[in-house]
């Protein structure tokens, strides 16, 4: 199977919130899918959107396998230039397993170095993300703010694009100025 990184082109993104939300109600429940849909679209909205770092890999009959965003992130209203959240991941249940989402997240994370951004945000699954270079992000000053309820500390995570990034961003992560999260 041939399979091509792409950034986010306008052909593709309703059939990308299509395949975010089937994920995302396979994996949870339909309520889930709806909410990660919605996030899609509120950071597409937003001044925090980056196109450049909306990727998808399709096959060779143009088939969405998968997706990842970045997105500019602040903390505290700091660091919006230099800091990104990875949210949400997803590959087509049928193509899990493949790493379709660690060669997504890796490109990624040279696309916005070359972009200048120092440092990745995510929350998830700390087995997930390990293996790509994120480590628990309180070991460095950055802590869910007390609306953010993780399962475990270790769900939250970091990884420094350029050495030394993390020596200088910390502080209380929030999730509020995206409306979808406020109301789940």
């Amino acid at each position: 199977m041939q399979k091509t990184i792409k950034a986010m082109e306008t052909k593709y993104l309703q059939p990308s919130l299509e395949m975010i939300e089937d994920v995302f109600t396979k994996w949870d429940s339909p309520e889930e899918g709806k909410v990660v849909r919605s996030l899609v679209e509120e950071i597409r909205s937003k001044k925090y959107y980056l196109p450049e770092l909306e990727l998808i890999m399709v096959n060779e009959d143009d088939l969405i396998l998968g997706y990842v965003m970045f997105s500019r992130f602040h903390i505290e209203g700091r660091y919006e230039d230099e800091l990104l959240i990875l949210t949400p991941v997803a590959v087509r249940t049928e193509y899990q397993r493949q790493h379709i989402s660690k060669e997504l997240i890796e490109y990624g994370f040279e696309q916005a170095a070359a972009l200048g951004y120092k440092a990745v945000l995510v929350e998830g699954n700390p087995k997930n993300y390990n293996p790509r270079g994120f480590v628990t992000s309180a070991d460095y000053g950055i802590v869910a703010g007390p609306d953010i309820h993780l399962p475990h500390v270790s769900c939250l995570m970091i990884k420094e694009l350029v050495k030394g990034a993390l020596d200088h961003i910390h502080g209380e992560v929030d999730y509020s100025f995206y409306s979808v999260l406020r109301e789940g």
